[in-house]
């Protein structure tokens, strides 16, 4: 597996992270479907031993993910994989209790504290603001990046990260959070990583950067043949593209074409899809979703560059340019 040097944090990680957001089962927050159906423990467990056999040393999770549930599966892991090995990172921030705003600052310092008992660690090696909701006129924001940089301070993170699924969002509070890596939501069908400015910014301050969703759940890659529904609780029952069948045809032509280009490869559709990602970013890795040994397998074979001609092949096709 690749490395590379996750920008001002100075540290090598995987090309390939380990999203662990499945791995707190199907889950519920309020009406809203937020996890994922059909994850069982033991494969989950199966997914963190061969990851770190296979060099996947950067894995993410947060508070959220099944109520703790996915920190809670990691930190039993600790006597089978060394902990010094792994780049760990979780976030905080969507779970706002009892209060109607989120970053209520005792409720996310419990949170932390939870999240460093979860994961049976002294010292977390990156935490995230989750998202950039900080309320009507910012007014929660100052009092989340105190907690959290107090959090740091007392020696329990290394780092402070941002995440958002809007890249416009993240730069609007990059420079007065000042974080040493960023999570932006990416992928070859919804990109606003460099038409936002972000990229630029991530450029002249040597950001880290850990792009997620780069397969969107699955979509990407073509594997759904006809239009899909899901289970209550999992959180693709409420992205419209899945049930789409315009788009489930365009996902299906889109996996031939890369098959074609990329056909030495053993996962073709994924060495476009993901690989395609790394090359206007050189601080930056991706995030993706294992579920399974198999997961593991296909994303062992991933991380590595292309020529800037293919990848922006791969975009195109995307674009409704191929």
């Amino acid at each position: 597996m690749r490395k590379l040097i996750l920008g001002k944090t100075k540290t090598p990680v995987s090309a390939i992270g380990l999203g662990t957001w499945s791995f707190g089962g199907a889950n519920m927050v309020g009406k809203h479907p937020v996890g994922w159906a059909g994850q069982k423990d033991v494969d989950s467990e199966e997914v963190l031993i061969n990851a770190w056999g296979n060099g996947i040393n950067h894995w993410d999770t947060a508070d959220v993910y099944g109520e703790g549930k996915s920190e809670t599966i990691i930190g039993k892991m600790w006597d089978r994989v060394p902990r010094k090995e792994i780049f760990l990172a979780t976030k905080v921030g969507w779970d706002r209790g009892p209060y109607s705003y989120w970053y209520e600052p005792k409720h996310m310092l419990n949170n932390l504290e939870r999240s460093l008992n979860n994961l049976k660690t002294d010292c977390i090696d990156l935490v995230y603001l989750h998202h950039c909701n900080f309320g009507k006129d910012d007014e929660h924001f100052e009092g989340a990046l105190e907690t959290i940089k107090d959090f740091q301070n007392k020696g329990k993170t290394r780092f402070i990260g941002l995440s958002d699924w809007s890249s416009s969002r993240i730069l609007k509070y990059i420079e007065r959070c000042d974080p040493a890596v960023i999570q932006p939501y990416r992928n070859v069908m919804d990109d606003d990583y460099l038409t936002s400015g972000l990229k630029s910014y991530v450029d002249k301050n040597d950001i880290g950067v850990c792009f997620f969703s780069p397969i969107k759940h699955g979509l990407l890659t073509g594997k759904y043949n006809v239009p899909t529904s899901f289970e209550q609780g999992d959180h693709r029952s409420g992205i419209q593209e899945f049930a789409d069948r315009e788009v489930i045809d365009k996902m299906k032509h889109n996996k031939a074409m890369l098959k074609e280009r990329f056909d030495r490869h053993p996962y073709p559709e994924m060495r476009g899809v993901v690989d395609s990602l790394f090359n206007d970013c050189p601080t930056g890795c991706v995030l993706l979703g294992q579920r399974n040994k198999k997961q593991v397998e296909i994303a062992s074979t991933l991380g590595e560059l292309m020529t800037d001609q293919d990848s922006e092949w791969v975009k195109s096709l995307y674009r409704n340019e191929g």
